[in-house]
């Protein structure tokens, strides 16, 4: 679950060979690019350098700061608690490079409410920022930070997946162990008690069972172990935890999905989204909205599977505040849920309560999706960004704060024919007053990991974390 905030990262050398991409629950995402060698032309901008590169068939975009290497973040949308990076409070409309990390070599970005996280290469230092309240930056401290600052607290340990809830943080580290940290009002640290922490602690739960993956909504917590089971914590009052009643859980607990290993899972902000290794799909939690997808609006204490998309290996999921994305291993986009900023795409601004495909200018497959708090943002295989929703905070990144409820291309990373593209530097770029971090430009996507059904498809499995 992601939210206001949009984030981009770049990586500035040869070929993109992965993004993940993730959103937080009020308007922010995320962006991981991995690189490898490739033919390139480059086109001088005044701010910097954009390289077009072609690989495996795929145009693939990236920036080169002047001669220097290494990743390019760019933030923009709703900034009022520090959470863009800039220094300030103020909003971007357009996407603004975070000049703090620069040379930092970040790979992945996670938002939060009203927070972001970075983790640079190798998962070596993790950095936060923004809005400091309960601890959920992870420094031991209150303190709001207005540029990234490093988490003392996990230097010496390597990271490998970063989540972010509404208050809480959760990561996994390469030893597959889970540390938690920030907003525990209701048991979403799993710690066993209700106490906030400032700094990161381990979950004991989890010791001596390896964890691969975990997601965070906004009071309530998820994990996939490396066997496929699925563990759920915290606040459980829409059922969202799938445990079959309303309780909340101070330590993780295991959920059943009709007796399938699991593969993906992502949050909304009370509901959960989770995808078997066959490539089924499976909600549960909070329906009022008609998010969960199943053709009604009502609550689901256990995960239930999404019937209409059955005939569909689902390779991707996203949730955001009332609505939900998935993507099929063929490319399609399907949407549903509250839609009353137009964040579900179709062309419209009513609600949905089953599925519906979301179309693309030209018929383009998606590769990426993240959903934020009210708004969406995806990659295509032309390696376009697209963004719809809610624009008040320019979390669209188009320049403006109208809604939007079509995807429209974000014209900083077109590829249409228009390679004279380029970011908008800090001091170029508009505010308005309000927050967002968004996903950036062309790429072909790798899976961290996939899990192989019977039909032999295959389900990428996020190593890192995701869309406001």
């Amino acid at each position: 679950m992601q939210f206001m905030t949009t984030l981009l990262l770049f990586d500035l050398y040869a070929t993109c060979l992965r993004i993940d991409l993730e959103f937080v629950l009020y308007t922010s995402c995320i962006l991981k690019i991995e690189l490898g060698k490739v033919r390139h032309s480059i086109i001088h901008d005044p701010a910097f350098y954009i390289a077009l590169s072609l690989t495996t068939g795929m145009w693939l975009n990236k920036l080169f700061s002047g001669s220097n290497g290494g990743n390019v973040v760019c933030t923009w949308g709703r900034g009022e608690d520090g959470q863009l990076g800039h220094g300030d409070t103020d909003d971007r409309l357009l996407p603004t490079k975070l000049s703090a990390l620069d040379g930092q070599d970040i790979i992945s970005v996670t938002c939060g409410a009203d927070h972001t996280m970075a983790r640079s290469e190798f998962g070596r230092t993790v950095y936060s920022w923004g809005w400091g309240d309960f601890g959920r930056l992870g420094h031991g401290d209150y303190n709001d930070m207005l540029i990234p600052h490093p988490i003392k607290a996990l230097q010496g340990l390597t990271i490998q997946q970063i989540a972010c809830g509404d208050s809480h943080c959760l990561s996994v580290t390469t030893d597959k162990l889970v540390l938690s940290w920030g907003h525990n009002k209701n048991g979403e640290l799993g710690l066993g008690t209700t106490e906030d922490s400032l700094l990161p602690q381990k979950v004991q739960k989890f010791e001596g069972i390896p964890v691969k993956m975990v997601a965070a909504g906004a009071e309530h917590s998820v994990a996939i172990t490396e066997e496929g089971n699925l563990y759920g914590w915290g606040w459980g009052r829409y059922g969202n935890l799938g445990l079959g009643d309303r309780n909340d859980r101070l330590l993780p607990e295991k959920v059943t999905v009709d007796g399938y290993k699991i593969a993906l899972v992502a949050c909304g902000w009370r509901h959960t989204i989770c995808v078997s290794s066959s490539g089924g799909l499976y909600t549960y939690g909070w329906g009022k909205y008609g998010q969960l997808g199943h053709g009604d609006f009502e609550d689901r204490l256990v995960p239930r599977k999404v019937e209409t998309l059955s005939d569909k290996f689902i390779s991707q999921v996203s949730g955001g505040w009332r609505h939900s994305m998935a993507l099929a291993s063929s490319g399609q986009l399907f949407g549903w849920g509250w839609n009353k900023f137009g964040q579900i795409g179709v062309g419209n601004n009513l609600d949905c309560c089953s599925p519906v495909q979301v179309n693309f200018p030209y018929d383009q497959k998606v590769h990426q999706v993240s959903c934020g708090w009210r708004h969406t943002i995806a990659v295509t295989e032309r390696e376009s960004v697209y963004s719809w929703g809610r624009g008040a905070n320019g979390q669209l990144g188009n320049g403006e704060t109208k809604d939007r409820n079509v995807p429209t291309i974000i014209q900083a990373f077109s590829v249409d024919g228009s390679p004279g593209q380029y970011i908008e530097t800090l001091k170029s770029c508009p505010s308005s007053g309000k927050s967002s971090s968004s996903i950036s430009v062309r790429y072909a996507i790798v899976p961290d990991e996939t899990a192989s059904g019977d039909d032999g498809h295959e389900t990428s499995v996020p190593e890192s974390d995701a869309m406001i």
